[in-house]
C-alpha cells in the first residue's frame, strides 16, 4: 500500500504537492469513491480517476533535467493563453514538470522532473533547501537595509524568513546575492521594493547544491547520477 498523492506524483500527473491539491478538490476518486489526503492505495487492484480520466501506471523511467530559462517563459507545464512555457525547452517524451518557479520575468536555474517525491521534498518546508540569486537592483542599498533584508520583511502575506544578503558588484547600482530557503511568490521582488528598490534583473544560479554553471540561456541538459545524489541526501532520499 502507498499513499495517494505520492502514487499520482509517481505516475507522473504531476508535483506531490499539485497531486494533494487535486484530492482536496475532490477531482480524485478510488474505487468509485471521492479520495481524500492521506488515503493508502494498492497501485495493482484500486481503480484510480483523476479528472474523470482512468489512471493507468505506466512504467516510467524517471528524469532529471537542468535548465536555464530565459526572461518571457511561464514555469507551468500549460497555459490557457497559449504563452511560452518552459516546456518549451525540453526535449522528452515523459511528463516531466517543474519544481518551484521562477516569474515570467526572471531567469535562471530551474529543475524539471516525473520523480514526484523529490519534487516534493525540494519544495516542502521541513526540508530546508537553499536558494542562491543574483539580483541587480536600480541604487546601492545601505548596510542597514540589507540588515532589515537578513532579518525578515513583514510583507501583505507575513513575514520573510531569514536569508543572507550582501552587495557583490556596485557601480552605478548594485548586484546583489541573496541566499534562502523560502518560496513565497515574487518574494524577493517584494523584498527589494519594501526597501524602496525595483529589480533590474533577477536571476536564480543555486538550487542546494545544483548549480546553473555555464549553461547558456534557454538551453537545458540532464542531470549526471552523481548530481542527482547530491539533490536528494539532503532531502533524506537514498
Amino acid at each position: 500500500m502507498v499513499r495517494l498523492q505520492k502514487h499520482l506524483a509517481d505516475c507522473g500527473i504531476a508535483s506531490r504537492r499539485k497531486c494533494e491539491s487535486l484530492i482536496i478538490a475532490g477531482k480524485v476518486y478510488v474505487n468509485g469513491k471521492q479520495a481524500s489526503i492521506g488515503d493508502q492505495v494498492n497501485p495493482k487492484t484500486d481503480e484510480i480517476e483523476v479528472n474523470g480520466t482512468p489512471l493507468i501506471p505506466e512504467k516510467m523511467s524517471y528524469e532529471y533535467f537542468i535548465l536555464n530559462k530565459p526572461v518571457g517563459y511561464l514555469s507551468t507545464v500549460t497555459d490557457p493563453q497559449k504563452r511560452k512555457t518552459v516546456l518549451d525547452l525540453i526535449a522528452t517524451k515523459e511528463r516531466v514538470y517543474p519544481v518551484g518557479r521562477l516569474d515570467v520575468n526572471s531567469e535562471g536555474l530551474m529543475l524539471l522532473t516525473n520523480d514526484g517525491e523529490l519534487a516534493y521534498r525540494l519544495t516542502h518546508p521541513k526540508y530546508v533547501v537553499e536558494k542562491r540569486y543574483e539580483v541587480l537592483v536600480d541604487g546601492i542599498p545601505s548596510a542597514s537595509q540589507l540588515a532589515q533584508l537578513e532579518k525578515g520583511l513583514l510583507l501583505d502575506d507575513g513575514m520573510t524568513a531569514p536569508c543572507k544578503a550582501k552587495i557583490i558588484e556596485r557601480k552605478k547600482n548594485a548586484w546583489i546575492e541573496i541566499k534562502l530557503h523560502e518560496g513565497k511568490k515574487r518574494e524577493i521582488r517584494r523584498m527589494m521594493g519594501k526597501l524602496g528598490y525595483n529589480v533590474i534583473i533577477l536571476r536564480r544560479t543555486d538550487i542546494g547544491p545544483l548549480k546553473l554553471s555555464n549553461l547558456p540561456s534557454g538551453k537545458s541538459r540532464k542531470l549526471s547520477a552523481a548530481e542527482i545524489q547530491q539533490l536528494k541526501k539532503p532531502v533524506e532520499l537514498s
